[in-house]
């Protein structure tokens, strides 16, 4: 087969596969289908808090906010929410945002169109019975899509919404190399002229009450640093 292709044929299938991996997964890319990245303000911060809620870390999140007035989004598992449903509706009453994040955290370019739909359907009732408010945001785990995924979610009445700036907080790093990272895209975005759609974690998408304390201080840390910039969520970007 591979001798049938030939030099060229294989460099061909090489730079197909290099654009479905990078449709699928970079973040900014609207191949597949538009997501929501930044908007154009500058000085618009979108603070985005994936793979919970927990409650080792998330009462903790709440009150760093509270303290400041600073309104996040909470993209949170299903799973999550049924195993924590009066941290799900503290979230709520905060007046923080909640997307949907899945039920079970998979690559959604994996999955069978059937399995997406649950997958999305499942956590957004979850969600809206737990909590009382309707859904209108999705993340998907990873960033993994393919136009299948983006084509459920809008059926389901759900924006897409990625990020430009992601510091890999599951790692065990400290709050002030996350700080670091988050000050850096800021800055890398602002040059360019787009906010800046942060993605932490105060979950762990294999382990409910993950260690998320750093991603806590750093997010106390930044908003007592970043006095210019304006909190935002991204549905004022969809």
């Amino acid at each position: 087969m591979w001798k049938a292709l030939g030099v060229s044929g294989l460099g061909a299938v090489a730079a197909g596969a290099g654009g479905f991996a990078y449709a699928a997964n970079w973040p900014t890319s609207q191949i597949f289908g538009r997501t929501t990245v930044a908007g154009h303000d500058p000085r618009e911060i979108a603070l985005t808090y994936d793979d919970g809620p927990n409650p080792a870390a998330t009462p903790q999140l709440l009150e760093v906010l509270a303290r400041h007035q600073v309104r996040a989004t909470f993209f949170l598992i299903g799973r999550y929410v049924q195993k924590q449903p009066a941290l799900a509706r503290e979230i709520a009453a905060a007046g923080h945002a909640i997307g949907n994040h899945t039920l079970t955290h998979p690559k959604l370019t994996f999955l069978s169109p059937a399995r997406i739909e649950l997958e999305l359907s499942a956590t957004s009732r979850l969600i809206e019975d737990t909590v009382g408010e309707a859904v209108t945001l999705f993340r998907p785990p990873h960033g993994a899509r393919r136009p299948v995924v983006m084509q459920i979610a809008r059926k389901l009445g759900l924006a897409t919404v990625m990020w430009n700036c992601i510091v890999g907080d599951w790692n065990s790093v400290t709050a002030e190399t996350i700080l670091g990272r988050v000050e850096r895209a800021i800055s890398r975005n602002q040059r360019a002229g787009r906010g800046t759609n942060v993605v932490l974690h105060d979950g762990g998408q294999f382990d409910p009450r993950a260690d998320r304390l750093a991603t806590v201080k750093a997010t106390e840390l930044l908003i007592a640093k970043a006095t210019k910039g304006k909190y935002v969520t991204p549905e004022q970007w969809v």
